[in-house]
């Protein structure tokens, strides 16, 4: 099959041949090649002006007509428009049903440029965060949604934890959104309703710290009349002295558990502020190495190395929150083990390492170490005397001065717990250790 070229170069040999010949018959054949040539420019010229009035109109149903090389090339395009205008039928009708699903969700979705102007958002933004259509469109989201909590979490780009915020039309509408990065720098984001999942967990911290705070004077009967039995208690009776024992045991271990669930009732309910007061990290940690050694009575080897530095923030609540994971290093490392806790800082950074060489921990439980009442095996069990909080209250301790607790364990080489806090809760006013 011949080309399309050479059909019409040879298209245009027969008409340059065919003037050519009329204009010699009449005595002028270079005259009849120039109109010949003439009249092809004319033509090619034509189909050219025809091509550009089609495709200016986009009338797909009215093809010029052509024969040759033109009347392929009008086929050619008439398909492929064709083509693409049934592509773009479908991808539309996908959009569209994308967009009435979405629309159709009693989630917000945004979708934000990459310079974090607004393109499309659903029916439900309009509901939980006030947006207007189309009034709105490429506004700066930031210029919609203007708490600072949500201006920071945008614009600094770490979106692995949602945030939780009150919505700006109706501050009694709690929202936890999610920033999902996409395509060119683009971010889709959503905001749902938990209002009613905050309602329940006020509820059940309420009533945590109600049960809790009701079982404490019980409690404290309770113990004090066993105490009284025990020093009462005729020691040739050893069933009854053994059973009044067993019963103060645990009755304090229920009274340990009241006073931790407490302690982390009030943590998650009440703020701090934690320039409160400058704790002196080395004098803090020395104290509870000191306290440990006393704990172990001689059973491990307790080494303490600690920079002299002041940190703002609660001083009962560090303590607490380091005090857990020293006494955890030694209860549940064996006897003759060794426990070394170091205080100290780097470039960007200050931390508390407490690190033993006990048991160690499998890595499928570290995940999990921080939730309430969790408790990996029998190596930690709770004839140990713990009440399963401690580390989550040593979470929240750090969480409140803006720290993080960092777990290392490997099962036979030990443990490494440490709290890692932000150079910013160094005290005001005193000289860089590091200088």
């Amino acid at each position: 099959m011949l080309s399309n070229w050479y059909i019409e170069l040879q298209r245009v040999t027969l008409l340059v041949l065919a003037t050519t010949l009329i204009g010699y018959l009449f005595g002028y054949p270079v005259v009849g090649l120039i109109l010949g040539l003439i009249a092809y420019v004319v033509w090619t010229i034509r189909q050219m002006s025809r091509l550009e009035s089609w495709l200016q109109h986009q009338e797909l149903d009215k093809l010029p007509l052509s024969e040759g090389l033109w009347g392929r090339l009008f086929d050619s395009i008439y398909r492929q428009e064709r083509d693409h205008q049934t592509a773009k039928r479908k991808l539309q009708t996908i959009i569209n049903r994308i967009q009435q699903s979405t629309s159709a969700l009693q989630d917000a979705v945004i979708m934000v440029e990459s310079d974090g102007t607004l393109e499309w958002w659903n029916r439900s933004t309009e509901a939980l965060l006030g947006f207007r259509t189309p009034v709105d469109g490429g506004q700066h989201i930031t210029n919609l949604i203007r708490d600072p909590d949500f201006v920071e979490y945008f614009e600094l780009g770490d979106y692995t934890t949602p945030l939780t915020l009150n919505s700006p039309i109706n501050q009694s509408v709690a929202l936890e959104m999610t920033i999902t990065p996409f395509g060119n720098d683009e971010r889709l984001i959503t905001a749902r309703d938990i209002t009613h999942i905050e309602h329940l967990e006020r509820m059940r911290k309420d009533f945590v710290a109600n049960v809790s705070h009701e079982l404490k004077t019980p409690l404290t009967v309770l113990i004090g009349y066993l105490e009284t039995l025990i020093d009462y208690s005729d020691e040739s009776d050893n069933r009854w002295l053994r059973i009044y024992h067993q019963m103060q045991s645990q009755a304090v271990r229920m009274q340990d558990l009241v006073h931790d669930l407490l302690i982390l009732t009030r943590l998650e309910t009440t703020e701090i502020n934690v320039k409160e007061q400058p704790v002196n990290l080395k004098q803090l940690l020395e104290h509870l190495a000191a306290e440990a050694r006393s704990f172990s009575n001689g059973r491990h080897e307790i080494q303490i190395s600690a920079i002299d530095i002041e940190i703002d923030g609660c001083y009962d609540e560090l303590s607490s929150a380091f005090s857990n994971l020293i006494f955890n290093a030694v209860k549940y490392t064996p006897e003759g083990g060794r426990v070394d806790i170091t205080g100290y800082r780097d470039k960007t950074s200050i931390r508390v390492d407490v690190i033993d060489n006990g048991p160690g921990i499998d890595q499928k439980h570290i995940p999990h170490l921080t939730e309430r009442f969790y408790r990996v095996d029998a190596s930690r069990k709770s004839d140990t005397g713990g009440t399963g909080l401690g580390l989550a209250i040593t979470k929240h301790i750090l969480m409140r001065h803006n720290g993080h607790l960092l777990i290392e364990s490997k099962l036979g080489y030990g443990s490494k717990f440490s709290c890692e806090f932000p150079l910013s809760v160094l005290s005001s006013g005193l000289p860089d250790p590091s200088n």
